[in-house]
């Protein structure tokens, strides 16, 4: 398969589960080094190339806005979008400074800024080609773009513009979180021109006390008779959750792989009844090894980080030989 924005965690998960990556189609770019270090290590430890877009930022990273004054309003959806990465970064002077750097060394080699941001991009042991968008008859830059297999950069040349990098305020999260959750860094600044609204991930159902009910569909809720989550008033209770999707294991036998998914049940189970993963407070956390429990923990930690829920961790025999991670949460709306 070849994916799109997914992140270090969930690529991860899907390559733990027996499924054969090639690609990962990311944005990527010297305003945008989030695949720079975890998902490069991860693809390359699994012959799996970054496809890198953005690497010229919809135009800002080229001659045509060099020495400009930062500009009030925008022509395209592209521009409107990395405009946001670039007060992201640190605003319009640092990214000015940037393209003097750039500028200089598109003058040594003899090619334009555009091309000095993409072969930076290109020369990632782990990037397997750069997407560069074209308006033809417009902005094609056809023939200035060939130009990227003419150079290469040498040593002092990437110094140059990694230096110019450490003045920079990174982009949040992971590779694609721009479109899972804020700062939402689209054209629109949220998700508005992409669809209207997301659909409850579970069913729901409503007993006649008030209480609603979020069913996930896997075999055990039936055999037990219970729900995945229960919502009383405005506290939400969510069952032990392995990592299982319907009847299938997700995540192979990598403790982090299956917590990756067990919260990403948890949260899809409180989003199906109005919650949100930022109401959790308590986990409880049961290892079926107590080797795994650092693993664990550290996903946890990637998850729940700005949130410090209560937690407990414990080892436990869980129901299941390859289930090696069980978790409950309990969440308090507003």
């Amino acid at each position: 398969l070849g994916l799109t924005n997914f992140n270090t965690a969930h690529l991860n998960m899907v390559l733990q589960s027996d499924i054969k990556v090639i690609s990962n189609q990311v944005c990527y770019s010297l305003l945008d080094q989030r695949p720079s270090k975890a998902m490069t290590d991860l693809c390359l430890k699994n012959s799996i190339k970054i496809l890198a877009y953005g690497t010229i930022a919809g135009g800002f990273l080229s001659d045509r806005w060099l020495d400009k004054a930062e500009p009030e309003t925008l022509s395209t959806w592209s521009q409107m979008k990395y405009k946001r990465f670039i007060d992201q970064i640190g605003g319009w002077e640092n990214f000015q400074n940037l393209l003097q750097v750039l500028n200089k060394l598109a003058k040594k080699h003899s090619v334009s800024i555009a091309n000095i941001a993409s072969r930076f991009i290109m020369e990632n042991e782990a990037v397997g080609g750069v997407i560069i968008g074209a308006r033809l008859g417009e902005s094609a830059h056809i023939e200035e773009t060939l130009k990227l297999f003419e150079f290469s950069l040498d040593e002092q040349s990437r110094s140059s513009i990694q230096k110019s990098l450490e003045s920079f305020q990174t982009i949040p999260g992971d590779s694609g979180d721009e479109y899972r959750k804020p700062p939402f860094l689209t054209a629109s600044g949220d998700l508005s021109h992409h669809l209207e609204s997301f659909p409850a991930p579970f069913a729901t159902e409503t007993k006649n006390d008030g209480r609603v009910l979020a069913l996930s569909g896997t075999p055990w809720e039936e055999i037990a008779g219970y729900a995945r989550a229960v919502r009383q008033g405005n506290r939400i209770l969510v069952s032990g959750t392995t990592a299982t999707h319907k009847n299938v294991l997700i995540g192979g036998n990598d403790p982090a792989a299956q917590t990756h998914f067990i919260i990403d049940k948890l949260e899809a189970s409180l989003k199906s009844l109005g919650g949100k993963l930022e109401d959790v407070v308590r986990t409880r956390v049961f290892v079926k090894n107590i080797s795994d429990w650092e693993a664990v923990a550290r996903a946890h930690g990637e998850r729940f980080a700005d949130i410090m829920p209560a937690n407990t961790l414990v080892q436990a025999n869980l129901v299941g030989d390859e289930y090696l991670v069980e978790i409950e949460v309990e969440a308090i709306l507003g």
